[in-house]
């Protein structure tokens, strides 16, 4: 999806306990005891900060490991990972304090999506990584243009599943990824029938650039797309308005710098029959 590449503290000094302080010299001025902490008689030490203990990686891969059982029937595939970095996501967090088994069963998600998810717990990133320039570093096993949107939904799938794992930064970094694929208008309705069915209706983060990209290229991509635009916008009305509302956003705000008069009225003459 990317655009427009389309293809269409530190510590004070101790004090001697011994010590005192005297305030005036020698005129009788009164002595400041001073406490053992430091501070002066009365006053309330401040109170340091204990720094966060590190946990070492060590510690990570010294935990239990858990069986991820991902899928079901014959694509059931077995993945094992170190407890100490699933409980990084509060959903395997939740489900391993609720059972004292090792397995978590996980029918309905995308093997790879979890695959995805496993090397960021491990590694920070996910395969393929973001380049220090802004794109992401090639994939020998895909064209260079994704003319079938599997690119796009290979993040699509990670993101969803992020929103679901309840970590944000990987949602992030996965949506960051959507738009950095150079792709065909086919790939672009494969991906937009995948967001609008598998996001919920506030999720403007994933959804607003579709109806955006739509809405900008549909009057050429539509004849692209062999009718998939057309189907789309009947299987999801959802997409159908928020494709509508951009053009029509688009053009009140065209209108609005051209100054129309007409702008905001809703009055209109219509032909009437002899």
């Amino acid at each position: 999806m990317a655009d427009p590449q389309v293809q269409i503290g530190s510590g004070s000094n101790p004090v001697n306990e011994d010590d005192v302080e005297m305030q005036g010299g020698d005129d009788g001025g009164e002595v400041v005891e001073v406490a053992e902490t430091g501070a002066a008689a009365g006053e309330v030490p401040d109170q340091e900060e204990k720094p966060t203990e590190r946990v070492t990686f060590i510690e990570y891969l010294k935990s239990p490991m858990v069986e991820l059982l991902i899928g079901s029937g014959d694509s059931q595939t077995l993945l094992m990972a170190h407890k100490a970095l699933l409980t990084k996501s509060p959903f395997f967090s939740e489900k391993l304090a609720s059972t004292s088994s090792t397995r978590i069963e996980l029918a309905d998600d995308d093997l790879d999506a979890m695959s995805c998810f496993l090397e960021y717990l491990y590694t920070g990133e996910y395969f393929p990584h973001k380049l220090p320039n802004g794109s992401l570093e090639p994939d020998p096993s895909t064209p260079k243009i994704d003319d079938s949107g599997v690119q796009l939904l290979k993040h699509a799938r990670v993101y969803t599943l992020a929103e679901k794992l309840a970590m944000p930064a990987l949602k992030s970094l996965s949506h960051s990824k959507i738009h950095l694929i150079t792709s065909t208008a086919i790939a672009e309705i494969a991906y937009a029938r995948y967001v609008y069915s598998h996001t919920s209706r506030s999720d403007l983060t994933i959804r607003k650039p579709v109806a955006s990209f739509w809405g900008q290229r549909s009057h050429v991509l539509r004849h692209e797309t062999e009718g998939s635009f057309r189907d789309m916008c009947l299987a999801f009305p959802e997409f159908a308005f928020d494709v509508l509302s951009f053009v029509l956003d688009a053009e009140e705000k065209r209108a609005q710098r051209r100054g129309d008069d007409e702008v905001g009225k809703s009055a209109r003459k219509r032909a009437r029959g002899a």
